[in-house]
């Protein structure tokens, strides 16, 4: 019998909203939605850079949960914008950790996809007794690997047209090491260098996230707010290695969560974190249920990621240890 997929449930608009000083630099915006006395959730949105959208608040049922968002440094409605300074992995594992004791949590769950798995495993496996459940989707472990197949060699050969878009602004005699050429653009003094490097970044992204193809989305990824900060923080990111301690970090550590309820959602024609790594996730982490989302790419609005997303926060909306 086939079934019908599950949609996002509707619109619904924070009841608080507030800002937190992490740092002498950067102060943090969040927002609760929901039931207020629901089992908390944090929503680890994507990027990095990328910041939280409305969209990302109805993954859970409001009655049942109280519904988490913040924006990482730099991004979104955080200050400064755009900002490199102070801004790691293990900072936003810190400001996560400086939230849920501001909310007074014991525990919360955590769904992040892309980006939003990638911190989302560090943050479990820094602090894995405050973490009820994970939800990841379309995994990404900031390995070079990953790295190069979407900004190097691999993902090119299924985008041609897009490739040449992003190659665009870097001279042929730069295009070997593109993350680099990149970095060097994006934290140019000239703000026209700047922003050409940003909106050729941010549309390359943005043309690739879905199996079909989404105008809006490309048009707001190539929009000079939003490009700015995603371009320049992922770059930072990337560039450093996710300021990870070793290339396999994450997954070598896979250990210090396994006791944690889990599920992984992936994209079967996820290009731009593609299978691999979440068929290793699940390997190293045999106890996570592992979705495998058909007819999808990599982004949460596709309907069957949305519904294996939704599936997941319903069934553990009622858990408890």
């Amino acid at each position: 019998m086939m079934t019908e997929n599950r949609v996002a449930y509707p619109e619904l608009e924070p009841y608080t909203t507030g800002r937190l000083k992490v740092s002498d630099v950067h102060e943090i915006y969040y927002e609760e939605c929901g039931n207020r006395h629901g089992k908390p959730v944090v929503i680890v949105h994507g990027g990095p850079g990328g910041g939280c959208n409305s969209s990302l608040r109805r993954l859970h049922d409001p009655s049942a949960y109280r519904i988490i968002l913040f924006d990482q440094r730099g991004c979104g409605r955080s200050t400064p914008y755009a900002c490199l300074e102070d801004n790691t992995t293990w900072h936003l594992v810190g400001d996560m950790e400086k939230l849920r004791l501001l909310l007074g949590l014991e525990k919360w769950q955590l769904l992040g996809g892309s980006w939003g798995s990638t911190l989302s495993l560090a943050y479990a496996q820094t602090y894995p007794e405050c973490v009820s459940e994970l939800i990841l989707r379309g995994i990404f472990t900031i390995r070079r690997c990953e790295i190069e197949w979407f900004y190097q060699k691999g993902c090119n050969a299924l985008f041609a047209d897009a490739w040449e878009d992003f190659v665009a602004p870097i001279p042929e005699d730069e295009r070997h090491d593109m993350v680099g050429a990149y970095y060097r653009r994006l934290t140019s003094e000239d703000m026209q260098v700047q922003h050409t490097a940003a909106r050729a970044w941010s549309k390359w992204e943005g043309t690739t996230l879905s199996l079909l193809p989404n105008a809006n989305r490309i048009e707001k990824f190539g929009n000079d707010r939003f490009a700015i900060a995603f371009a320049r923080i992922e770059c930072h990111y990337f560039v450093n290695g996710g300021f990870m301690e070793k290339d396999d970090q994450l997954l070598a550590n896979v250990g210090k969560i396994r006791h944690i309820p889990g599920v992984i959602v992936q994209g079967r024609y996820d290009v731009v974190t593609p299978m691999t790594t979440a068929w290793e996730l699940s390997k190293a982490w045999p106890e996570a249920e592992l979705k495998i989302v058909t007819e999808a790419g990599h982004a949460t609005t596709e309907r069957g990621i949305t519904d294996a997303l939704v599936t997941a926060t319903d069934m553990f909306r009622c858990s408890s240890d």
